[in-house]
């Protein structure tokens, strides 16, 4: 759900995107604002990811708005003045919409709005495939990328964790560990042992071979397992 504000001094203006916009359900309004200054109290306290803003207002003019704003919301333009589009496009606006707009060009300037939920899926793939964790280390926080990791193995109240050649030993236990990493690419498959689904080169029966290693398939994970091998 994008949650959006509108700051314009026309009323006529807030209806109008107001009837597009429910036309929309993955736009949802946070409220109405008739000059820029009373957009800065709406912004302070709430979160916001889109602003429809026009920029012809009285005391503070919507681009002199933005400037004042460290962490700006996605902005759309909408106004009257072609004049001011380059200085929008300086201010990494994502579109600007010229009044009057029709209902086509208003919903292909929403399309271009990042959502909360694709930014929240892009982390999300990021971390499974470029991400890192700190692991501690001695005494210091070792940084490591997750591509890196093999397999890890409980060792007492320690970790071994196995990066290709080299084995890294932290004071982590295997339960936190599990917690700390994306679901979709470690599986946890012994009480002792979590595998990089990445580096598993085959499940013969109750083992899985990474490299000339054989990790065991504990019995309480044997469906995991099961669901892994059918997913592929």
């Amino acid at each position: 759900m994008t949650k959006y504000l509108i700051i314009d001094d026309e009323p006529i203006a807030h209806r109008i995107i107001e009837g597009y916009a429910k036309h929309l359900p993955q736009l949802s309004k946070v409220d109405n604002c008739y000059s820029a200054l009373e957009a800065l109290g709406i912004l302070q306290k709430e979160s916001i990811d889109l602003i429809f803003l026009d920029i012809n207002m009285p005391q503070l003019n919507g681009f002199e708005l933005l400037k004042t704003l460290s962490n700006p919301p996605q902005v759309i333009v909408t106004t009257a003045y072609q004049e001011f589009a380059l200085e929008g496009y300086e201010l990494n606006v994502k579109d600007y919409l010229l009044k009057p707009f029709s209902f086509e060009r208003f919903l292909k300037a929403v399309n271009k709005i990042k959502t909360p939920s694709n930014d929240s899926l892009q982390d999300s793939v990021e971390e499974q495939t470029a991400g890192s964790i700190f692991l501690k280390q001695d005494r210091k926080q070792r940084k490591v990328r997750l591509n890196q990791i093999r397999f890890i193995e409980a060792y007492g109240n320690y970790c071994k964790v196995h990066l290709g050649e080299e084995v890294l030993i932290t004071p982590e236990r295997i339960s936190a560990l599990e917690s700390s990493l994306p679901q979709k690419s470690f599986l946890r498959v012994h009480k002792s042992f979590i595998v990089a689904n990445s580096y598993i080169e085959a499940i013969a029966g109750s083992k899985i071979q990474m490299g000339n290693r054989f990790i065991p398939i504990g019995q309480t994970y044997a469906n995991t397992v099961k669901r892994l091998l059918k997913s592929n």
